[in-house]
């Protein structure tokens, strides 16, 4: 539905009302998932600043509306300011139905979820189950190379590698102590994990059964009916 979410964000045409549509919508999601609204709205820290250099690109490029403010060759518009209000809008519901997502959904879940969606192209030679595996482990490997690159680099360091300095490609080759062992440790725990597979007899997604079989309840129904419902008046009110 997040996914889902953002598709009808990116159609929708910019206005208040649509993303007040699109706003009720993300907060019935935050109510009914039982996230406090405290820990979403702390979600959109990392943004603040990006926000506020989009508001303010805004105000002062866009030359619409009325002018409101000028001072030598600045010049503050309504339109301006309304476009970077709008804008910021946007950005705000997308980071929300991403955090939505992250903060009730388990990678593992994800994958699940994924794989039962890519089930029917099975039959046309999909690899499903492998493609949901991939992801499984590309998700579970990801803190350890973070981990693994800050090792190596905390190394490079103390022998003198400098990677703050110089031009681009002065910092592109100050990467490569750092990229090649960290290449060739991923290479070697990505050998270690399919040899402990293939010792436990993995055979990938033939006849196997799962722990946790996710099941599509009438809550479900009646979450989709309510987003589909307010998806389409939003899509009605921006294209009207």
């Amino acid at each position: 539905m997040s996914f889902s979410f953002i598709m009808v964000l990116f159609i929708v045409r910019g206005g208040w009302v649509t993303y007040g549509i699109l706003g009720l919508a993300a907060l019935l999601t935050i109510l009914t998932a039982k996230l406090p609204l405290g820990m979403v709205a702390r979600g959109l820290r990392p943004i603040l600043i990006i926000l506020s250099l989009t508001i303010v690109l805004h105000i002062f490029s866009t030359r619409e509306g009325v002018v409101l403010f000028r001072w030598w060759f600045l010049a503050v518009y309504s339109g301006g300011i309304n476009q970077g209000l709008l804008l910021a809008a946007r950005l705000v519901l997308l980071v929300l139905s991403t955090s939505v997502l992250t903060l009730t959904t388990s990678p593992i879940a994800l994958t699940d979820a994924i794989e039962y969606v890519l089930k029917p192209f099975k039959r046309v030679g999909l690899p499903a189950h492998e493609l949901a595996m991939m992801m499984t482990i590309a998700l579970r490997f990801i803190p350890t190379l973070i981990e693994e690159a800050e090792k190596i680099m905390k190394a490079q360091l103390a022998r003198g590698a400098d990677f703050e300095s110089g031009g681009l490609m002065k910092r592109a080759k100050a990467l490569l102590p750092l990229l090649i062992p960290l290449f060739i440790s991923a290479f070697r725990r990505a050998d270690e994990l399919a040899m402990a597979m293939e010792a436990r007899c993995y055979r990938g997604g033939d006849s196997r059964t799962k722990f946790k079989v996710l099941r599509y309840t009438m809550l479900d129904s009646y979450a989709w009916v309510l987003f589909a419902a307010l998806s389409a008046l939003a899509l009605y009110v921006s294209y009207l």
